[in-house]
């Protein structure tokens, strides 16, 4: 007689998958709906049981995930394959669990976290792709991705990162780590180029990948020198770095957890509290 699988109670660890496009963003608010909610909502249905999700971050609103690492204590023992199978059948269709598993007891999806991987798509070309338009940014002058990978280097190390950040007088400490930026380019048609923008790193201020984004791409119309990234660390003023790009380009590739956890001073600062009630992005 072959054995059942095995049961699990206790605190879960789950990769997300989400178009954030109609969300408001992960974390609950007053003015929509979050990702968060609506984990939290299915898990009730399926459970009866009103669980707190903790994610890794909280992605704004319109952002994506590719996978986006949540974790949450259920009393109900259940085995990992039965709660991933019925957990997505109570999810909406914008939103999936990849992997489900038993977690070690401490672990925690946000405190536990080493770092993470940022992506921001800009469709390059001069003409929209209408069926990307709500995951990649349609920049139509032509844009040197050489030049843009070369400034990109000038993230790299621990640097105070304020001039690209929202709201930066809102945190005593704006120092990160990057470890790695990458620029780099697919051609989808004759005229038309996918440009992909990675960062990693061991956390992110409000708004900045975006605003990081929004720099190369003045870089790349040759609007700013290559090493505008050294200039606009010293300087720190926001108003000396380039524009906040849009929203809906931007996806969260991956979260790590291999080494100690980043000191809380440095993790991710995503916005206000939660259930704000702010609404501009």
């Amino acid at each position: 007689m072959t054995s059942g699988p095995a049961l699990h109670r206790g605190n879960w660890r789950v990769e997300l998958e989400y178009d954030g496009a109609r969300f408001c963003g992960w974390e609950r608010q007053l003015n929509g709906l979050g990702v968060r909610q609506v984990v939290e909502d299915a898990l009730f249905e399926l459970l009866g049981e009103r669980v707190t999700v903790e994610g890794s971050g909280r992605t704004d609103a319109g952002v994506h995930a590719l996978s986006q690492t949540a974790s949450f204590h259920l009393l109900r023992p259940m085995p990992p394959r039965k709660l991933r199978l019925a957990l997505n059948s109570f999810l909406p269709e914008d939103v999936a669990v990849v992997s489900c598993e038993p977690a070690d007891p401490a672990f925690h999806a946000r405190y536990s976290a080493t770092g993470k991987t940022y992506r921001y798509s800009i469709i390059n070309g001069p003409v929209a792709k209408p069926l990307l338009r709500r995951n990649a940014f349609h920049y139509p002058l032509e844009l040197d991705v050489a030049r843009m990978a070369e400034a990109a280097a000038g993230l790299l190390g621990t640097h105070d990162f304020r001039a690209f950040a929202k709201e930066a007088w809102r945190r005593k400490n704006c120092v990160r780590t990057i470890h790695a930026a990458d620029v780099r380019s697919t051609v989808m048609d004759p005229i038309t180029r996918r440009i992909e923008v990675e960062i990693r790193g061991s956390g992110f201020l409000y708004n900045m990948v975006r605003i990081v984004a929004g720099t190369l791409i003045d870089v790349g119309v040759g609007r700013r020198p290559v090493s505008t990234f050294a200039d606009l660390i010293g300087d720190g003023r926001r108003m000396a770095a380039g524009f906040t790009v849009p929203p809906y380009g931007l996806c969260l590739v991956k979260v790590e957890y291999d080494g100690p956890p980043v000191p809380p001073e440095m993790a991710d600062d995503d916005g206000p509290d939660v259930e704000s009630e702010r609404t501009e992005i």
